[in-house]
């Protein structure tokens, strides 16, 4: 099998591109090209791969033009993701495009406009799909124990949300907000898990906490990393060294109806002192619930009815597999595998490029309710000619 010639933009190690670095098969890819704007992080890619004669560039548009590239991987702030996927695009490559799709419903229609017109492989980088939990669930669901799905309830606590409030997603103008930048992921796992997509959401959110806090970056300083993840960012108000402008929602909540009828309500609170995402699903013949997302977890369902709360009458149990490498459960490196499957053996991946899409839509309409007075948006349909040509190449 020839090897995968891959061109990476954005070369921070110590985030996504670490994932691409630790997770690819080397024995069916090779990184030929390398560009990031930040001339250390390419010092250091140079020091770190010596004798690898991998080209390095400043100019993404030097990278996506290159004979020896097969595939961009795209791992940049996300306001960049539409310019750089468009172009990639239409140079002809593949691209693997980091999660949400773009900040605008706009940017995204014109990325899948533009792979259609190019007829190059789109894939968006929605790994919670690859998640054992969120696997397991769908099964569950699709086995018909709990009947036909009718309302879904989802909760993400965030506790390390003042994370977001330090450094470039702060501010609207690099991703909208936090209920389209991490709850796209969310929305995407309830679209698939149900069976629909969002048709009309009504956002409700504010700025409440990190509004109030003191301890401001001055323009220009970095922010610390290791303390953004750090449990001693704790209480909220206490917490330092916030970015100078913050005009995000620190608070989301989102309700959605779906195409096939059924009703979503996803909350999202970037200041609770814990961590989970709690997902649950209600049909005509039960109920199901899910206890922990990574690791050691719990899936329990109920089918009987009975007074008051009760033990679970199925319960699914997934253990932390200490053997099993990578992030996110597990699921990085089987997304990143999947995309070689994709581009190399012509394997269709879950994640679909009109899914990424309409994620985003549902987040970004979500953020026009919620700062226009909360009323409801309808989430205009994917045209009918991209519709038909990507229900031919991707699962929905």
């Amino acid at each position: 099998m020839k090897k995968l010639r891959m061109g990476l933009i954005g070369a921070d190690f110590s985030l996504r591109a670490g994932m691409l670095e630790k997770h690819y098969p080397h024995d069916r890819g090779v990184m030929t090209a390398v560009c990031d704007t930040d001339p250390v992080k390419l010092e250091l890619y140079e020091k770190e791969h010596p004798g690898s004669n991998v080209f390095l560039c400043s100019d993404y548009h030097e990278l996506v033009v290159r004979d020896d590239v097969d595939a961009v991987f795209i791992f940049v702030r996300d306001r960049f993701h539409e310019e750089m996927a468009v172009a990639a695009l239409e140079a002809g490559k593949h691209v693997y495009l980091e999660k949400p799709m773009a900040i605008t419903l706009d940017g995204c229609d014109r990325i899948l406009e533009t792979a259609m017109k190019s007829g190059a492989k789109l894939m968006v980088g929605h790994n919670m799909r690859y998640m054992p939990a969120v696997v397991r669930m769908k099964e569950i669901i699709d086995s018909g124990v709990i009947g036909e799905v009718r309302c879904v309830w989802v909760r993400h606590f965030v506790n390390y949300g003042s994370t977001y409030f330090r450094h470039w997603c702060a501010k609207r103008e690099n991703c909208t907000g936090l209920l389209l930048q991490k709850g796209a992921h969310d929305i995407d796992v309830i679209h698939w898990l149900a069976g629909g997509y969002a048709k009309r959401v009504v956002g409700m959110g504010g700025l409440s906490v990190y509004n109030r806090t003191a301890d401001r970056l001055k323009n220009g300083e970095a922010p610390d990393r290791k303390a953004s993840w750090s449990d001693d960012c704790w209480p909220p108000l206490e917490v330092t060294k916030l970015a100078p402008e913050i005009d995000i929602e620190d608070h989301n909540m989102l309700l959605m109806q779906l195409d096939n009828g059924v009703q979503a309500s996803y909350e999202e609170c970037f200041f609770t002192p814990d961590g989970t995402r709690n997902y649950t699903f209600i049909g005509t013949k039960g109920r199901l619930e899910n206890f922990g997302i990574a690791g050691d977890c719990r899936i329990c369902v109920w089918t009987k009815r009975r007074p008051g709360i009760s033990e679970a009458d199925l319960t699914y149990r997934l253990y932390d597999d200490s053997s099993a490498s990578g992030g996110h459960g597990g699921a990085d490196p089987k997304i990143i595998q999947a995309f070689f499957d994709y581009i190399q053996n012509g394997r269709t991946p879950s994640v679909s490029p009109v899914a990424a899409r309409n994620a985003v839509a549902a987040g970004f309409f979500g953020h026009c309710s919620m700062r226009n007075g909360n009323v409801p948006f309808d989430i205009p349909p994917v045209k009918k000619e991209v519709l038909e040509y990507f229900n031919g190449t991707a699962t929905e």
